[in-house]
């Protein structure tokens, strides 16, 4: 089973999630297409990946699925469910009747089809079933994206720009009136603001710079957080969760204190600052944030250093907070004590702690390659960092839904 898959969020104009491409790492037995070895002779081995756990990687959204032509013809594509899965087609220079007629099957199942790299009018059979079109914005011109646009828009067809990087790509993406996205514009500042922090989020910042001390002075951070009952009640309802089971109810910072020690009430909020920081934009941004913290939090012990996970954990939990905020790295890294070889990685500079960083930037991305080089340098096995990814994506989606539940009248303004 190919055990390492990242995932590449599909967003709107707005930067909400429609859906994930999952992104197995090539070579080995991959998890589709289905493996002729099954118990019924033409069988499947869909099942190495099972549905549950490609639910989980989507996080419930729609997960796109590169489909070869045996899985699609040889209708194993079908094991999966219709309403989660868009069977993901790529272009062919001359589509045979058998794949047109298989893509024509699925779709009256109802599975959503989508053509990828489409790029000339050979390939139309296919480009007429598709539900969804991904197009690479750096291979058409403008002129032949848009008149690509508008012949299959008013169709219903849902049109996606591929490879989009930058903010710039974005907005001429919107303007030429793509459907979706996908690239890694999301972790791309917009131009930063002139002005400070809100004084709404300023609380936020205050709390998080107290917890980034090498040691945490309770009393300015109970006085910080008393300011902000929004805060307060996070943090307790957090505490006081089925996750850490404490025996007796958390009722004040100073008892969480007791109870934790420094280290982890450090990370936890931490991790409830960065979040609210991050309320009122794309909530990819926060989740993306929560992931690598967790990621680089849990490889800490593998590196021999289970003492600073904490600072592990503020390593890829600050990693795109210049994106948050909109505001340069280094002023937001000029007001927070953080340790100074974590403050050199998120600034860029090479140490340690910036190929720890990205390594887990590599996986995120699917970039197995410099993955696998970053793994060796850290002297890390790589098959206990694709069970640890999967594991930071459960922690931050069990914290999002819990985010999800709070009630409304308690949630941060």
């Amino acid at each position: 089973m190919n055990r390492f898959i990242a995932r590449s969020p599909i967003l709107d104009r707005f930067e909400k999630v429609y859906g994930y491409e999952l992104l197995p790492r090539p070579g080995g037995e991959e998890i589709w297409p289905p493996k002729n070895d099954g118990p019924t002779g033409g069988g499947v081995s869909l099942a190495a990946l099972t549905f549950e756990e490609m639910e989980k990687l989507a996080d419930g959204t729609r997960a796109f699925v590169k489909c070869s032509r045996e899985a699609l013809i040889g209708g194993y594509a079908a094991c999966w469910p219709a309403d989660q899965v868009v069977m993901e087609v790529r272009a062919s220079r001359e589509p045979d009747p058998q794949l047109v007629a298989a893509c024509r099957e699925l779709k009256d199942a109802g599975f959503r089809i989508a053509l990828q790299n489409y790029t000339g009018a050979w390939e139309e059979p296919l480009a007429e079933l598709a539900d969804i079109i991904k197009l690479d914005v750096t291979a058409l011109t403008d002129r032949a994206q848009w008149l690509f646009i508008r012949k299959y828009r008013p169709k219903g067809t849902m049109i996606v720009a591929e490879k989009v990087e930058t903010r710039t790509q974005l907005q001429a993406a919107v303007q030429q009136g793509f459907t979706y996205f996908q690239g890694h514009f999301y972790l791309k500042a917009q131009p930063y603001s002139a002005y400070e922090v809100t004084p709404a989020k300023l609380v936020y910042l205050l709390v998080l710079g107290a917890v980034t001390r090498p040691e945490i002075d309770i009393e300015e951070v109970t006085r910080t957080i008393k300011h902000d009952l929004a805060l307060s009640y996070k943090l307790l309802r957090f505490l006081n969760s089925a996750r850490f089971a404490f025996h007796s109810q958390i009722k004040s910072i100073r008892h969480a204190l007791l109870l934790l020690g420094q280290n982890e009430l450090r990370k936890w909020i931490g991790l409830i600052s960065v979040a609210a920081l991050g309320e009122g934009g794309p909530p990819i941004l926060v989740a993306t944030a929560l992931i690598r913290g967790a990621f680089c939090e849990y490889l800490a012990p593998l590196l021999g250093e289970a003492k600073r996970q904490s600072d592990y954990f503020f390593l890829g939990l600050l990693s795109s907070i210049d994106v948050l905020l909109r505001r340069p790295m280094r002023v937001i890294l000029g007001e927070l004590p953080i340790a100074p070889d974590v403050r050199d990685a998120l600034m860029g500079e090479q140490n340690r702690m910036r190929d720890v960083l990205q390594a887990v930037l590599s996986y995120e991305q699917g970039n197995w390659e410099d993955f696998s080089l970053l793994a060796s340098k850290l002297a890390l096995q790589e098959d206990k960092l694709c069970d640890l990814y999967r594991q930071a994506l459960q922690w931050s989606r069990e914290l999002t839904q819990a985010e999800k539940d709070e009630p409304a009248e308690i949630k941060c303004s």
